[in-house]
């Protein structure tokens, strides 16, 4: 049996509402990062501020309520950290790669050459 957010002590209160905050915030932060930063190469990396630290930021929330509402410790939320610790460095690798594939196909001339010399490849 949980208890009720009313009974909560003030410190859990004050943890878990600074964690959301925080993470909530970072992931805002990466969301407009998203739509500002001009070119997709620049873009790529903005949304990873919000799916590393904002998610580490509120799966800890989550965390410290689950524990001290159940009065016992509840981890299981480390799983979808890690996943998503896991996940979000490849998928971005993978977008990368396609575009910088797509762009050099295209003679997109903006976009910087592999550096092999030009008996290398």
């Amino acid at each position: 049996m949980t208890m009720p957010v009313g009974d909560l002590p003030l410190w859990v209160v004050l943890i878990v509402s600074a964690l959301l905050l925080i993470g909530s915030g970072l992931t805002l932060l990466g969301a407009i990062g998203l739509l500002r930063l001009p070119t997709f190469y620049e873009r790529i990396h903005a949304p990873t501020l919000g799916t590393s630290w904002g998610i580490g930021a509120i799966m800890l929330a989550s965390i410290v309520y689950f524990s001290v509402a159940g009065s016992r410790p509840v981890l299981h939320e480390i799983l979808i950290g890690v996943f998503v610790t896991l996940t979000t460095p490849v998928t971005l690798i993978l977008l990368a790669r396609a575009a910088l594939h797509r762009d050099r196909a295209e003679g997109n001339p903006s976009v910087p050459d592999d550096g092999a010399q030009p008996g290398e490849r």
